[in-house]
């Protein structure tokens, strides 16, 4: 059902847009029609209803509505994505599907504190789809001190670079459901949300990553920072990064870890002693009683685990609910080597502090897993640092429970 012309190139890359009945080819250089059906697109505009599918070469807008994801969406060097607030995505769960926001590209996917940015699935399971991925060419340390790696997701996608400030656009008042598929030979996997060399020129605020069967939120390098981030009921880590990523400006971090969950943060470094640190002001792990760790008997389950040089710099941090489990001790702090010890914690690369430790084992101490510290760290908790304050509302609303309710 086209009402104009198009233009065809020999060589044009295509993306297909599947609104109700209508199917549109679009094609470099050509102007997008008009469609008949429940939604429309019109001047590289989405309204209303479709679907995403293939790769996206042209700027694209999308409208208020209901729509679908289908495969691998990925928006390419020099596109800029916009989604206007109240738009909401089902992931279609028959194949691997995922937003993919490549190196230059730019998503600007803002949505408000009444008119949120959903992306979801119509299964409501955990691990239905890929989650959105976003690559960057901020400078990273992978393993050997590489500045550039390529993408453990299975996409072999290369990442990292030099522009601290880079910017792959805007995250805001937006929810990820259901992440964390597992790909190919199941050994790679997306997280609900993934930041790869993101640089500090993208904002990211108040998002909700929400039962994901992998991490909440990883970094993989980069400097981009985030402000007001829920991590709900993630099978993995509520919050994971590597890579020597270092965000400057992070508060409002919120994990509620239920059912299955491992480690409430995982702070590696990629074993480089001379990563520069991240700082998160004002953090909040809460292990809901009953939760156990992804593989049973699994010493995954303290609140924060600092590894291979990982390390950061952590205050106002309210920590509730890490027992034993399994006949594994849990602790508000573990370091797991040696080297991470003496290279970042005796080094003081490594503050968490003041902290508040509740209804948890080992709330006293430091843990150190299969070594003795020359310089055994204790906890004195300080009773004045509560869990940290998030305004909620739709934006944080899922079948109908506010997760800023348990900040309560």
């Amino acid at each position: 059902m086209k009402k104009n012309i198009f233009k065809l190139l020999a060589l044009a890359t295509i993306f297909t847009i599947s609104l109700q009945s209508c199917t549109v080819e679009i094609m470099e250089d050509t102007d997008i029609p008009t469609t008949e059906g429940g939604g429309s697109t019109s001047g590289n505009v989405m309204s209303g209803s479709g679907t995403l599918t293939g790769t996206i070469t042209k700027d694209l807008t999308i409208k208020k509505g209901t729509y679908y994801i289908d495969g691998l969406v990925r928006i390419t060097d020099g596109v800029k994505l916009t989604i206007e607030p109240g738009a909401t995505f089902y992931a279609k769960t028959t194949t691997t599907s995922g937003l993919i926001i490549l190196k230059g590209a730019k998503a600007y996917i803002e949505g408000t504190a009444t008119e949120p940015i959903v992306f979801t699935t119509e299964s409501k399971k955990p691990g239905d789809w890929c989650g959105i991925t976003i690559y960057g060419d901020a400078p990273i340390k992978a393993n050997g001190g590489g500045s550039t790696a390529t993408s453990e997701d299975g996409l072999n996608q290369i990442y990292g670079g030099t522009d601290v400030g880079s910017n792959s656009g805007v995250y805001r008042y937006l929810r990820v459901e259901y992440g964390g598929k597992k790909i190919g030979d199941g050994t790679s996997e997306f997280n609900n949300i993934t930041f790869y060399a993101v640089g500090s020129g993208t904002i990211v605020e108040n998002i909700v990553s929400y039962k994901g069967t992998d991490d909440g939120i990883e970094f993989f390098g980069g400097t981009v920072s985030a402000k007001n981030f829920i991590s709900y009921g993630n099978f993995d880590d509520a919050f994971d990064w590597q890579d020597g990523w270092y965000g400057q400006d992070n508060s409002n971090w919120f994990a509620y870890q239920t059912g299955t969950g491992n480690f409430g943060m995982e702070i590696e470094s990629s074993n480089n002693a001379d990563a520069n640190f991240p700082k998160v002001a004002g953090v909040t792990l809460i292990r809901a009683a009953g939760t156990n760790p992804e593989v049973a008997g699994s010493s995954e389950i303290s609140a924060i685990q600092f590894k291979k040089h990982g390390n950061g710099k952590f205050t106002n941090v309210y920590i509730d609910g890490y027992k034993n489990t399994g006949g594994k001790q849990a602790y508000p702090v573990l370091i797991q080597d040696s080297p991470t010890d003496i290279s970042q914690v005796i080094a003081n690369k490594v503050l968490v502090s003041p902290i508040n430790v509740l209804n948890s084992d080992n709330a006293g101490v430091w843990g150190y897993a299969g070594f003795t510290s020359t310089a055994p760290k204790t906890i004195t908790n300080t009773s004045t640092v509560t869990k940290v304050a998030i305004t909620g509302g739709a934006w944080s609303t899922v079948e109908g429970v506010d997760l800023t309710s348990l900040l309560k």
